[in-house]
């Protein structure tokens, strides 16, 4: 099993949540977040002052899939969130040693 999580642009989320359906992918977890790479921020006028922000708002989504699945759901990812412009996100996969279900106790695929 392999944990993916997809740092996108948060007007993203609604093709990308749609692309992982279509490769059969049923839960993931959103959530909001802010950060930076290469796009570096930018600067805004508020009330005539200038300030730089830092951090962009972005959406990390996290899914855990099984070993058959990781490269379909990482080109659903990538089709869907690709714009062709600076700040589009990464994608991480890592290892899942275990999956445990709280409400029926299932394990590992079972479970996902």
């Amino acid at each position: 099993m392999k944990k993916i999580e997809a740092v996108i642009k948060p007007f993203k989320l609604d093709e990308v949540r749609e692309a992982l359906s279509d490769v059969g992918i049923t839960g993931l977890t959103v959530s909001e977040v802010k950060g930076f790479g290469r796009q570096k921020g930018h600067t805004e006028l508020y009330r005539g002052a200038e300030y730089v922000v830092d951090f962009l708002p972005k959406i990390k989504i996290e899914i855990v899939v099984g070993e058959a699945v990781v490269e379909q759901a990482i080109e659903a990812i990538v089709k869907a969130a690709r714009t062709g412009k600076i700040g589009d996100g990464k994608i991480f996969v890592t290892p899942v040693e275990q999956v445990v279900r709280i409400r029926t106790g299932e394990l590992n695929e079972d479970a996902i």
